[in-house]
C-alpha cells in the first residue's frame, strides 16, 4: 500500500482501509461566519435592492401623474411589512431546517417533486436575474455621476458580468470577510442619505433633466397594486440567510435568526427613510439620472460625496450580483445530485469552483441584459415572479410542516406562514397579470421549460440506473485476486458498486499483479455506505477510501496514483467509462474518466487504460 503523507489514515485490521484529505487553508471552523459577517456575506442582494425598489414603485405611480407618486410612501408601509412577515417566517425556516432551507429543499422535504422542480425552476430564474438587474441598477447608478456612460449602459453591464465570470472562474476566498468592508460602506452611504436628507428642509441640489412622463392611466386600485407588486422587488434576497445555515459558526441557528433579524431591521429602515424622502420632497423620475441619485445630491449635493456615494451604490449592486454566482452553481450541483440536471454540475475544481454552474450564470445573465438593453425596469417584472414563487412554496412548505408535527404553538406559526404565502402569492399574481406583456410571459415559458428538463433528465438517470444495477449487488468479478508481492499495481477507480465496477474489477484481475479499487467520497457518511456496500458484495479486491470534502475526484486519485508509481512499482491505471448509446446523451454523463486520464497521462508516467461500458440508450 503506497504512503501518502498528505492522508491522514484511520487505523484498520480489515483490508479496507480508510484515508482522508487534510483540510485546505481556509476550510474548517475558523471559516464558519459569525452573525454580522454572514449578513454580509448573505443579505447584500438584499439590502442593495433599496437602490431600485423605491423607483420601481414611482415610476408606476408616475404614470398617474406627478401627485400620484406621493403614493410611494404608503405602499412602501405595506412592503415593509410583507418584510417583517417574511423575516419572522424565515427566521422559523431557519430553525426548521438547519441543514439550509432554501425553497428547493423545503419544497423536497414537504410538499414533493412537482413543487420542488417549480421552486428550483422558480430560483433559478430568480438567481439570474438578480445578477442581470443588480448590474443594470449599477450601470445606471454609475451613469447618474458620469453621463458620458449612459448611452453604454448594456456595455457597461457586459463588462462588469465578465469581470465577475472570470474572477468567479478563477474562484475566491473568505468572501465574507472581503464583502464586510462594501456592506458596511452601502448602509453608512445610504443611511447618511436618510438621515441629512430628513435634517435638511429641503434638497440641496437637483439632478437631471426635467423628464415628462405621459399620464396613462388613472390612480386606481390595479396601479396601486402593480406599484406593490413592482416595490416587492425589494424583498429579494430575504431568504438567503435561511439558504444559507450551514455557512454560519455554532450554534448555527442562533446566529442565522439574528442576522435575518438584522437583516429585516437595516432593509425596512432604509426602505421607509427613502420613501419619506420621495415623498416630502416629491422626488419624481428625471433624465438620465436615478431617484436614488436624486436623494443622494439632495442629501448630500453634488460634491465629491455625490461621486463617492454613486461609486459606492455601484459596487454594492454588483457584489450582490456576485451573490448568485455562489448561489445558483451550488444549486445547479444539488439538483444534478438529485439526478435532475447533468451530473457535471457536480464537478468541483481544485480551488474549488463549480465552474460550469459559474458559466451558466455568466451566458443566461448576459443574454437578458443583451435582451432588454441594460435597463433595469425591464427587467423587474420576470424578477419579482421568480423571487416570489419561491417565498410562497417555501411559507406554503412551512405551513404543511406544521400542520403535520403540530409542536407548541403550532397554531400560531401556521398563521404567519400562512399570511406571507398569501400575500406572496398575491403580489406574484398580480404582477404576473399586469405586466405580462411587459416581460412576464417569459417566465410562464420558461419555468414550466425548466421543470420539463428536469423530469426527462430525471427520467434518463432512473433508466440507466437501472440498466447499471444501482440498487443490486452485482455478480462476483471473474478471475482470481494477484498478490501485494507482485510488481504491477492495478489501480482501478470506482464510483459505486455496480454492473460496471463489476466490469472493470474482472479486467483488472485479467491483467495479473495486484489489483486495488479507489473510491473519492465527499464525506464520511458517503465513505461509511460505500465500504458497507463493498463489505457485503466481497468481491475479492481490497477498496482504498478517501474522503475528500472539496468535491473533486482526480487531485486526490493523481496523488494516489503519483503516491504508487514513487514505490517502482509497475502501476496500470484503468478507468471504466460510461458511453452512451447516443450522442446527445453525453452530455448527462460527466465524462470524469477522461479527463482523468488526461491528468494523469500529463504527470504521471504510468499505464492508462479506459474500459468502455456502452450502454443500450
Amino acid at each position: 500500500m503506497p504512503s501518502l503523507p498528505r492522508w491522514k489514515r484511520r487505523g484498520s485490521r480489515t483490508p479496507i482501509a480508510r484515508r482522508r484529505l487534510q483540510l485546505r487553508h481556509g476550510e474548517g471552523d475558523r471559516q464558519h461566519l459569525t452573525s454580522l459577517e454572514g449578513l454580509a456575506a448573505l443579505s447584500l442582494d438584499a439590502l442593495s435592492s433599496v437602490a431600485y425598489g423605491p423607483e420601481e414603485i414611482a415610476l408606476v405611480l408616475a404614470g398617474a401623474g406627478a401627485l400620484a407618486v406621493g403614493g410611494t410612501l404608503p405602499i412602501t408601509l405595506v412592503i415593509v411589512g410583507l418584510l417583517m412577515v417574511l423575516v419572522l417566517s424565515y427566521r422559523q425556516v431557519i430553525a426548521a431546517h438547519p441543514q439550509g432551507g432554501g425553497s428547493y429543499g423545503v419544497a423536497k422535504e414537504n410538499l414533493g417533486e412537482r413543487m420542488s422542480m417549480l421552486a428550483a425552476a422558480a430560483l433559478i430564474v430568480d438567481y439570474v436575474l438578480t445578477v442581470a438587474v443588480s448590474l443594470a441598477a449599477g450601470a445606471a447608478s454609475l451613469a447618474s455621476a458620469f453621463p458620458v456612460l449612459a448611452p453604454y449602459l448594456t456595455e457597461t453591464c457586459l463588462a462588469g458580468l465578465a469581470l465577475l465570470t472570470v474572477v468567479n472562474l478563477y474562484g475566491i476566498s473568505d468572501s465574507a470577510r472581503v464583502l464586510m468592508a462594501p456592506t458596511v460602506l452601502f448602509v453608512v452611504c445610504i443611511v447618511g442619505v436618510v438621515i441629512l436628507g430628513l435634517a435638511r428642509s429641503r434638497p440641496v441640489a437637483v439632478v437631471g433633466a426635467p423628464m415628462t412622463v405621459p399620464v396613462t392611466e388613472t390612480l386606481g386600485a390595479l396601479l396601486i397594486l402593480k406599484a406593490f407588486s413592482s416595490g416587492c422587488s425589494s424583498l429579494t434576497g430575504v431568504e438567503a440567510i435561511a439558504n444559507g445555515v450551514p455557512m454560519f459558526r455554532e450554534p448555527r441557528t442562533v446566529r442565522a435568526r439574528r442576522a435575518e433579524l438584522i437583516l429585516g431591521l437595516l432593509l425596512g429602515s432604509m426602505l421607509l427613510g427613502l420613501a419619506l424622502l420621495i415623498h416630502r420632497d416629491h422626488v419624481l423620475p428625471r433624465e438620465g439620472v436615478t431617484i436614488l441619485s436624486q436623494l443622494v445630491a439632495g442629501s448630500y449635493g453634488t460634491g465629491w460625496a455625490y461621486y463617492v456615494t454613486n461609486i459606492v451604490v455601484t459596487l454594492g449592486l454588483a457584489l450582490a450580483a456576485n451573490t448568485s454566482f455562489g448561489g445558483l452553481p451550488v444549486l445547479l450541483s444539488l439538483l444534478a445530485r438529485d439526478d435532475r440536471l447533468p451530473h457535471l454540475f457536480t464537478l468541483r475544481t481544485e480551488r474549488p469552483v463549480y465552474r460550469y454552474g459559474v458559466a451558466v450564470v455568466g451566458v443566461l445573465a448576459a443574454v437578458l441584459l443583451i435582451a432588454v438593453g441594460g435597463l433595469t425596469h425591464k427587467l423587474i417584472p420576470m424578477f419579482a415572479i421568480g423571487v416570489f414563487t419561491g417565498f410562497t412554496i417555501s411559507q406554503v412548505g412551512m405551513v404543511k410542516r406544521w400542520w403535520s408535527l403540530r409542536p407548541p404553538r403550532w397554531i400560531g406559526n401556521v398563521m404567519l406562514n400562512g399570511i406571507g404565502a398569501l400575500l406572496t402569492c398575491v403580489a406574484a399574481l398580480v404582477l404576473l397579470v399586469s405586466k405580462f406583456r411587459e416581460g412576464a410571459w417569459v417566465v410562464v415559458i420558461v419555468v414550466p421549460l425548466l421543470m420539463l428538463l428536469f423530469s426527462r433528465i430525471q427520467r434518463y438517470y432512473t433508466e440507466i440506473g437501472a440498466e447499471l444495477g444501482t440498487h443490486r449487488i452485482p455478480a462476483k468479478p471473474t478471475g482470481s485476486a494477484g498478490t501485494a508481492g507482485r510488481e504491477k499495481l492495478v489501480i482501478i477507480p470506482v464510483g459505486a458498486v455496480t454492473a460496471m465496477t463489476e466490469r472493470a474489477l474482472s479486467a483488472g484481475l485479467a491483467l495479473g499483479g495486484e489489483v486495488v479499487a479507489v473510491t473519492v467520497c465527499f464525506d464520511s457518511a458517503g465513505a461509511d455506505r460505500m465500504r458497507e456496500q463493498w463489505a457485503r458484495w466481497d468481491p475479492g479486491v481490497r477498496l482504498e477510501t478517501i474522503v475528500n470534502p472539496h468535491r473533486t475526484v482526480v487531485h486526490p486519485v493523481l496523488e494516489y496514483v503519483r503516491a504508487a508509481d514513487a514505490t517502482g512499482r509497475r502501476v496500470i491505471v484503468l478507468i471504466p467509462l460510461i458511453e452512451p448509446r447516443h450522442f446527445r446523451y453525453r452530455i448527462l454523463h460527466n465524462q470524469r474518466g477522461l479527463f482523468m486520464a488526461l491528468v494523469l497521462r500529463e504527470h504521471l508516467d504510468v499505464v492508462v487504460a479506459l474500459l468502455p461500458f456502452r450502454l443500450r440508450m
